[in-house]
């Protein structure tokens, strides 16, 4: 029987094995300085962080990141799975506490202090995340000075939820994490329905999730207007409109890369791993 830190990492294996995700790195698309290979050592190296989030009185879930974080880093291709990680770690302390719900996830969120916060930022200096321009109020906490940023934190009393709190407007992942975890659990619920290898389920509920809602990681690194015609082709794809596989070729060759979504179907991957999904 696997544990929760091990079935966390065969989700992120899970997800990138997945073929075809529009715009994502799987067995068959890479891009030049991104390779599947990346993701399969950014998983493995993420094991160490993911064991510290499965104690249910483990090191604070900051902690669990970061080390989750530098761990993935040991590898050549840089961010994988940053996103992922941070929907992960708290989905396996509730799972360590024996309470995978969306109420037992959001617990764990809310009771995050500002030393989780703190765990969170120092992830920064491991890796280069694409992230949007906080207000100008908030310069002192821009999540890319990392550890820089830590001294703001303790002087305005953040927690890691009340960061995720200041982003969930305009980031997916952040909103996961003050939503109850809505859009893992129901990634979890379709995985779990389908019938067909694990890959294909993969496939078909990563474009689901991006049919159903514009990708925040595409609306930073393009805007929101490609975002948002992102979904509407997802959604052709799903209508029998659009070609799948040409359509994954063309977001590879423009640099659409939906993140979000890939780190939304990790996290669903895992919560139906941990509720018996069978590989």
């Amino acid at each position: 029987m696997r544990t929760a830190a091990q079935n966390a990492e065969l989700a992120l294996l899970l997800e990138v094995a997945g073929t075809p995700k529009p715009g994502n790195v799987d067995r068959k698309r890479e891009y030049a300085d991104l390779r599947f290979e990346h993701f399969l050592a950014g998983a493995v190296g993420a094991q160490d962080g993911l064991e510290m989030a499965d104690r249910a009185d483990g090191p604070p879930v900051g902690e669990a990141f970061e080390q989750a974080v530098a761990g993935m880093r040991d590898q050549r291709g840089g961010n994988t799975q940053f996103g992922a990680l941070l929907l992960l770690v708290p989905l396996v302390r509730a799972a360590a506490r024996d309470d995978l719900t969306r109420s037992g996830a959001s617990e764990v969120a809310e009771a995050t202090t500002v030393t989780d916060a703190a765990g969170f930022y120092r992830a920064f200096d491991h890796v280069a995340v694409a992230v949007d321009d906080p207000p100008a109020e908030m310069d002192d906490l821009d999540v890319r000075r990392g550890s820089d940023a830590v001294p703001a934190l303790y002087a305005r009393e953040l927690s890691l939820y009340d960061v995720m709190d200041r982003s969930a407007d305009r980031d997916g992942v952040a909103r996961e994490w003050t939503d109850g975890f809505e859009r893992s659990f129901g990634a979890a619920q379709r995985l779990e329905a389908l019938d067909c290898p694990m890959t294909d389920r993969v496939a078909r509920v990563f474009l689901e999730l991006l049919a159903d809602e514009p990708d925040t990681f595409v609306a930073i690194n393009h805007d929101e207007v490609t975002a948002k015609r992102v979904s509407e082709r997802a959604r052709a794809a799903l209508d029998g409109d659009e070609d799948t596989d040409a359509l994954a070729a063309e977001f590879v060759d423009r640099d659409i890369n939906p993140g979000t979504t890939a780190d939304i179907t990790a996290a669903g991957l895992f919560i139906a791993l941990e509720r018996g999904l069978v590989v």
